[in-house]
C-alpha cells in the first residue's frame, strides 16, 4: 500500500513543519494553538480538527489540501473519477469564445431542465454521473448564451458553473472549484442577477472557510447580503439571505467567536420560520432543518462536543432532505461522538454517512480523519471497521 494513502494529517503537518525548520512549539505559536495539540496531532493521538488544520496551513503558508492530502488521487483513479476532471477543466476554459457551431445547443427549456437535474443529483451525492455529464452540458449552455444571449441563458450557464464548483470541490480539486466560481460570477454579471451573485459570494465564503481565512469569509457574506438589498422581498430572497447567515455562523464558530456564530444562527432561525423548509430553492436546502444542522456544526467547531450531540438529538432529518447534506451532518456527528468517547456510535455514524451518500463520504476529509482517530483509539470496534478503511483506500 502506498504510504501516502495511509498517512494522517498529523504526519503531513510534521513533514511541512520540518521543511520550515520549525519546532512544535514555534509552530504552535504561529498557529495560535497549544503546543500539546500540535504534538498530539502529529503523533496521531488527536485527530486534526478543521480549525487546527486551517490554522497550521495558514501559519506554514501552505494550502489546506497539502495537509489533508486532497485530492485523493489513488482513490479517484481506482474509481475512474480522475479522467472526468480534465473535461470539466476544458469546458470551463471555453467560457468566453462561444461554440463556433459545435455543439448546436438544444432549446433553452431543455438546458434549464438539465441544469436543474444535475444540481439535484449533486445534492443526492451522485458525483460520478454528474461529472461525466457536466462538460457537455457546460459547452451547450455556453453556446446557447453566446448564440442567443438573454438573462435566462446566462442564468442557466451560471447554474452549470455552480455545479462544476460543487463537483470539483467535493472531489478535492479546490483550485478548479475556485475557477468555476469565477466563471459563475462572469455569467451572473451578464444575467444581471443579484441573487446568483449573492449565492456565489456564499460559496466563495465557504472556500475561505476551508482555507481558514475567516475574516475574508465574513466580508464575502456581508457583500452577499448587500447584493440582496437590491432584490424585492420574496421567499427566494429570504432563503438566500438565511443561507448566507448560516455560512457566517460557521465562519464565526471556526474562528472561536461564539457570539457572532450565535447571532447569525438566530437570524437564520428567524428567516427559516418565515420560509419553512425550502430545500429546492436554488438547492440550498435552507429551512429549520438546516438551521438545526448548522447549530450542531457551530458547537462542534467550538469543541463543544457534548452540546453538539445534545443539539443533534433534536434534529430530525426529513427523508427528502439532500443526501449530501445528510452525510456531511453525520460526519460532524461522528466527530463529536469520537471526542466524547462514544467510539462505537461514531463508527455507526460513519457507516450511515456511507450508506446515504457513498461517493461524497469517501472523499470527505473529515470522514478520513475521524476514521484514523478511531483506529488510533485502540478500542474494540466492529469487525467491519477494517473493511470500511479498505473502502476509503486507507
Amino acid at each position: 500500500m502506498h504510504a501516502a494513502r495511509n498517512e494522517r494529517t498529523g504526519a503531513r503537518i510534521a513533514r511541512a513543519r520540518k521543511r520550515r525548520h520549525l519546532t512544535q512549539r514555534q509552530l504552535a505559536e504561529l498557529a495560535a494553538v497549544s503546543p500539546s495539540t500540535i504534538a498530539k496531532v502529529e503523533q496521531g493521538i488527536m485527530a486534526a480538527s478543521p480549525a487546527v488544520t486551517g490554522a497550521v496551513a495558514r501559519a506554514l503558508s501552505v494550502p489546506v489540501t497539502d495537509l489533508t492530502g486532497q485530492p485523493y488521487l489513488d482513490e479517484l483513479r481506482r474509481d475512474q473519477l480522475d479522467t472526468l476532471i480534465q473535461p470539466i477543466r476544458e469546458a470551463l476554459d471555453l467560457y468566453d469564445i462561444g461554440s463556433d457551431g459545435d455543439p448546436v445547443p438544444r432549446p433553452l427549456d431543455a438546458l434549464h431542465a438539465d441544469a436543474e437535474r444535475v444540481c439535484a443529483r449533486v445534492r443526492a451525492g451522485d458525483l460520478k454521473r454528474v461529472a461525466a455529464e457536466l462538460p457537455g452540458l457546460i459547452m451547450e449552455a455556453t453556446a446557447a448564451a453566446h448564440d442567443h444571449p438573454s438573462g435566462r441563458a446566462w442564468r442557466v450557464l451560471a447554474s452549470t458553473y455552480r455545479t462544476a464548483y460543487d463537483v470539483t470541490g467535493k472531489l478535492g480539486h479546490v483550485d478548479l472549484a475556485t475557477v468555476a466560481l469565477d466563471r459563475m460570477d462572469w455569467a451572473a454579471q451578464r444575467a444581471s442577477d443579484p441573487i446568483l451573485a449573492a449565492i456565489r459570494q456564499y460559496m466563495r465564503a465557504l472556500v475561505h472557510l476551508r482555507a481558514s481565512h475567516y475574516a475574508i469569509g465574513q466580508r464575502l457574506v456581508r457583500s452577499g447580503l448587500a447584493m440582496l438589498d437590491q432584490v424585492p422581498d420574496s421567499r427566494e430572497r429570504q432563503v438566500v439571505r438565511g443561507q448566507l447567515h448560516l455560512g457566517a455562523a460557521v465562519l464565526g464558530a471556526r474562528a472561536q467567536d461564539g457570539d457572532t456564530a450565535d447571532e447569525h444562527l438566530a437570524e437564520a432561525q428567524h428567516l427559516a420560520e418565515e420560509t419553512g423548509e425550502a430545500a429546492e430553492v436554488h438547492w440550498l436546502a435552507f429551512g429549520p432543518t438546516n438551521v438545526g444542522v448548522h447549530r450542531v456544526s457551530s458547537m462542534a467547531e467550538r469543541d463543544m462536543f457534548p452540546e453538539a450531540l445534545d443539539a443533534a438529538a433534536t434534529v430530525t432529518l426529513p427523508r427528502s432532505w439532500p443526501a449530501s447534506r445528510t452525510s456531511h451532518h453525520l460526519a460532524e456527528v461522528a466527530r463529536a461522538q469520537l471526542w466524547t468517547g462514544r467510539t462505537d456510535a461514531a463508527f455507526r455514524s460513519l457507516q450511515e454517512a456511507r450508506r446515504v451518500a457513498p461517493q461524497q463520504t469517501k472523499y470527505h476529509p473529515l470522514v478520513r480523519e475521524t476514521y484514523m482517530a478511531l483506529e488510533s483509539a485502540q478500542r474494540r470496534l466492529p469487525t467491519t471497521f477494517a473493511n470500511y478503511g479498505a473502502w476509503l483506500g486507507m
